[in-house]
């Protein structure tokens, strides 16, 4: 049988060594959403409400209606096929990255864009939010129309 025991000097010891593992943890999560904020120009990412997620597009200079068209689940494909790999060309241009989130449950908010050019007025544009844990992971612009577009936040 094998005793130990622990002074308080040792004790203190270890509650300090503790605290600076916990500490490191969450710097680690914190640097890990700064990076992550630097590839997105330092643009907010959160979208856990609705003023958030109009805040995040109006970023990008697009006015949309407060009202989204359409809020769904959607699950992301543990393996993309080339509709997703074509989609998420788009999102790496614009410094997100689909495939950390293989096989989530995410939310997709859909709202109409107001100021396209050359479209104000129209009923035709549409901006998409792909929003996982409150912060967007991904979206587009695009033309609801026959022969529409599709792009990033910002227009080409």
């Amino acid at each position: 049988m094998f005793v130990y025991s622990v002074n308080r000097r040792q004790l203190k010891f270890l509650g300090v060594i503790l605290c600076l593992l916990a500490m490191g943890i969450i710097l680690a999560f914190l640097t890990k959403d700064s990076i992550s904020a630097a590839k997105t120009g330092e643009l907010s990412l959160k979208a856990s409400t609705a003023e958030e997620r109009i805040a995040f597009l109006s970023q990008y200079g697009w006015s949309v209606e407060e009202e989204p068209l359409e809020v769904k689940e959607i699950i992301i494909p543990a393996e993309f096929d080339d509709v997703y790999e074509k989609y998420n060309a788009i999102q790496k241009e614009q410094g997100f990255d689909l495939t950390a989130y293989c096989s989530k449950r995410v939310k997709k908010w859909t709202y109409k864009v107001t100021n396209y050019p050359n479209y104000e007025g129209s009923d035709c544009i549409r901006a998409t939010l792909l929003v996982f844990d409150g912060k967007v992971i991904g979206g587009d612009v695009c033309s609801v129309e026959l022969d529409g577009f599709m792009h990033g936040f910002v227009k080409n």
